[in-house]
Order: structure tokens, then C-alpha cells, then sequence
């Protein structure tokens, strides 16, 4: 009769560990693609929230003269070029292209447009959004308020 001895695995074989490096790895990619669409959104976010703040700085330049914004001096046709400086008035809306620029990304299609009737006026800013995953690459944010 043969004495069958029985072997003790010590350790692990390179399978095993060949096998659990993929998988820590696959996790990792997923980890990072996880990440790079967190900060894609929070990009995106972060000009929505700079948009509606710079309507806001628009709509209470417009308060501060009130007077002549009742009576449409303020309105500007979307545009995506400063005016020249000169008036109070062109003074504002300059800053508030420039500051457009600056924050949302100096390109063609970071606009603003203004329009006032009676006591009521409207503020849309205009950008491109196509870094974000919210779908659509132009973004408008619009506020409308009475004076």
C-alpha cells in the first residue's frame, strides 16, 4: 500500500494574484471615471451659479437707476461684444459683458440680452455649457423682476 501524502498549499499561486490586481484596477478606473464626471458637473454648477449671480449684478445696476431703465435706456439686444464705454448706462452693461466673460469663458457665444416693459425687465445670460453633462452645450439663464 502507497502512503499518498497530501500537499499544503502555502501562499497564493500568480493566478490568484494576477486576478486581484485586475479587479484593483478595474475599481480604480472606475473610481476615476467617477471622479472625472463629479468634476464636470461641479464645473457646470459652478457657471450656472455664476450666471444667475451675474444677472442679479445686472438687474441691481438697473434698480440703482431705476428711472431710466423704466424706460427701456438699459435694453440690450443679446450680444456678445461689450459696448464702448461713455454713459453710465454703457458703462454698466460693459462691465457686465466683461464680467461675463471672465467668469463663464471669453468665447462667441457668452452673451448677455436685457429687455424691459413697464416696470418689468428681463435678464438672460448666454453660455456654452458642453464641458457639463447636462445635455445641451448653450445654457441661458433668465430672471425676470419688476424695478
Amino acid at each position: 500500500m502507497k502512503n499518498f501524502r497530501v500537499k499544503r498549499q502555502l501562499g497564493f499561486s500568480m493566478i490568484e494574484v494576477l486576478v486581484a490586481v485586475l479587479v484593483l484596477a478595474i475599481g480604480l478606473l472606475g473610481v476615476a471615471a467617477i471622479q472625472t464626471v463629479a468634476l464636470k458637473n461641479n464645473n457646470s454648477a459652478l457657471q450656472r451659479s455664476q450666471a444667475t449671480m451675474l444677472a442679479y449684478f445686472m438687474m441691481d445696476a438697473m434698480r440703482a437707476n431705476r428711472s431710466v431703465a423704466i424706460i427701456g435706456s438699459y435694453d440690450l439686444a443679446k450680444t456678445c461684444v461689450a459696448p464702448s464705454v461713455g454713459s453710465l448706462i454703457t458703462n454698466d452693461q460693459n462691465a457686465w459683458i466683461n464680467a461675463l466673460k471672465s467668469n463663464l469663458g471669453n468665447v462667441s457665444t457668452t452673451c448677455g440680452q436685457i429687455t424691459c416693459a413697464v416696470n418689468t425687465c428681463n435678464v438672460r445670460v448666454f453660455w456654452d455649457d458642453s464641458r457639463g453633462l447636462s445635455g445641451s452645450a448653450e445654457q441661458v439663464v433668465q430672471i425676470t423682476s419688476r424695478l
